[in-house]
């Protein structure tokens, strides 16, 4: 699947119309990846899975200014693994180099580029885990415990303190699904395939880093 990144005006009501929305498009890319990546597969291809991350950035500016840094972080390093595809091949070919040059943690490396992709998957993946939860009663609880998950451990006090409060921000439940085009029914849906299709396309990441002997703790 070639789908490009921010479909939208006429575009995205041509989307609509054939009967697709961004979440089942992202659902969709992702169950490709994880498919690309079972056993006997070849390497993961980086071009086919930043053409996939690139679909999920939409997600991110339906939430509003309180994952705003997320987005803008999220954006730039998928458009540099993007642009690096057209170097590299796979993702563990970026990661090779990485090591040998001793630059895998350093600020701007192809290898610290993907950790925050990864971390960007890994809060929409939890995101709509607790969206789905039968315990949750509103976006901003889902929201918020998903951000406590994933993303607080490696923030500074500041930045966990200014997300805390722009949580209040949020756009309501209804209001999210009226911007992805979506029910309850069909959100539950799509969301369900992201979350199972990619949990083995984050677990193929980490496994990368684990084999090179490098913590996953930043």
């Amino acid at each position: 699947m070639d789908v490009e990144i921010e479909i939208m005006g006429g575009e995205e009501e041509v989307l609509f119309e054939e009967g697709l929305t961004h979440l089942s498009l992202i659902a969709e890319a992702f169950e490709e990846l994880a498919q690309s990546i079972g056993p006997g597969s070849e390497d993961l291809r980086l071009a086919q899975f930043t053409n996939a991350c690139s679909l999920v950035s939409v997600l991110f500016s339906c939430l509003g200014i309180v994952f705003k840094f997320a987005e803008i972080e999220y954006v730039a390093k998928v458009r540099d693994l993007m642009e690096a595809s057209k170097t590299y091949g796979t993702l563990k070919n970026i990661l090779d180099v990485d090591v040998k040059n001793n630059s895998v943690r350093k600020p701007g490396s192809l290898s610290r580029n993907l950790r925050r992709v990864r971390q960007g998957l890994d809060l929409i993946k939890a995101l709509f885990e607790q969206f789905l939860s039968p315990d949750c009663c509103s976006l901003r609880n889902a929201a918020s415990t998903a951000y406590g998950q994933v993303c607080a451990p490696y923030h500074t006090w500041a930045i966990r303190r200014a997300v805390g409060a722009g949580m209040y921000t949020l756009p309501t439940r209804e209001q999210l699904l009226l911007r992805l085009h979506e029910t309850d029914h069909s959100a539950e849906k799509e969301m369900k395939r992201y979350i199972a299709a990619s949990s083995p396309v984050i677990q193929y990441i980490d496994k990368l880093y684990i084999a090179k002997n490098i913590s996953l703790d930043w």
